[in-house]
Formats: structure tokens, C-alpha cells, sequence
């Protein structure tokens, strides 16, 4: 998958286009330096799959959970382990409820967790370019 955003008003159909390319997948992950937007494109994926209000990053809360309407993935966690500085602390979240819960979860900062994660779990990466074109992909 590779998917370009080329200015801010392209994110929507971008978001589109990810839902349709991940499919059935519940566990993404994504990859990308502070500032690159991923709590932005984040919102836009909420955004589509039928959430009236803007998710926001969850840095200090860790997990904000949203429920989409009928006809929509139902419930969305949005993780942010920015904070994430200890195995035990990552334990003390219980992660397994959450993957193990069919939820769609969308993970910023997934290699502060990288041990816990679901075998699974789609990496996606989010490159800026020096003129701010976002590339979002997976490696093949």
C-alpha cells in the first residue's frame, strides 16, 4: 500500500482509501517522527468511518476509545505510547483486553510497546517529504 497526501484538503480521500486497504485488519501501527501526523490522519480514519467528533491524542491518557455509528467498525481505540518508558508499565495497561476485543486499534508510537504487540499488527509508515507530501505505506 501506498498512499500520497499531497496537502491537508487530500486527507479524507486518503483515509478512505486506507479503510478500503486495510480490510478486515484490526491492528495498525504507525511509524513516523513527531510532527508527521498521525494523530492527524488518525482523526481523519475516525472521521470516515462515521465519528462526528474530531479524535484527539490520547499522549497522557495513553488510550481514547470511540464508538462509531451503526454500519461503522464500532468501537476505535486510539493509542498514544509516546509516554511508554517500561515493560511494567505497558503491562499495567492491559493491551490484551483491548487487541483481543475485535476493536479497530490505532497505535502511534508502537515501538515503546514493540514486544506486546499482536502478531498481526499492520506497520505503517508516514514519510515527509521536504515539501510536506506525506507518503503513508507499508513495507512488501
Amino acid at each position: 500500500m501506498k498512499i500520497r497526501i499531497e496537502n491537508i484538503a487530500d486527507i479524507e480521500a486518503a483515509a478512505r482509501e486506507f479503510m478500503c486497504a486495510i480490510g478486515d485488519q484490526r491492528h495498525i501501527a504507525f511509524h513516523a517522527e513527531m510532527g508527521a501526523g498521525k494523530t492527524t490522519f488518525i482523526s481523519a480514519l475516525c472521521k470516515v468511518a462515521g465519528m462526528e467528533d474530531e479524535a484527539t491524542s490520547p499522549t497522557f491518557s495513553i488510550v481514547n476509545e470511540y464508538q462509531t455509528p451503526e454500519g461503522g467498525p464500532g468501537r476505535i481505540y486510539h493509542f498514544d505510547f509516546y509516554r511508554i518508558e517500561t515493560p511494567e508499565e505497558t503491562l499495567d495497561l492491559g493491551l490484551d483486553d483491548y487487541f483481543e476485543s475485535g476493536a479497530l486499534c490505532l497505535m502511534e508510537w508502537p515501538e515503546n510497546v514493540e514486544d506486546f504487540l499482536p502478531d498481526d499488527t499492520l506497520d505503517v509508515y508516514i514519510d515527509v517529504d521536504a515539501d510536506g507530501v506525506r507518503t503513508i505505506h507499508t513495507e512488501e
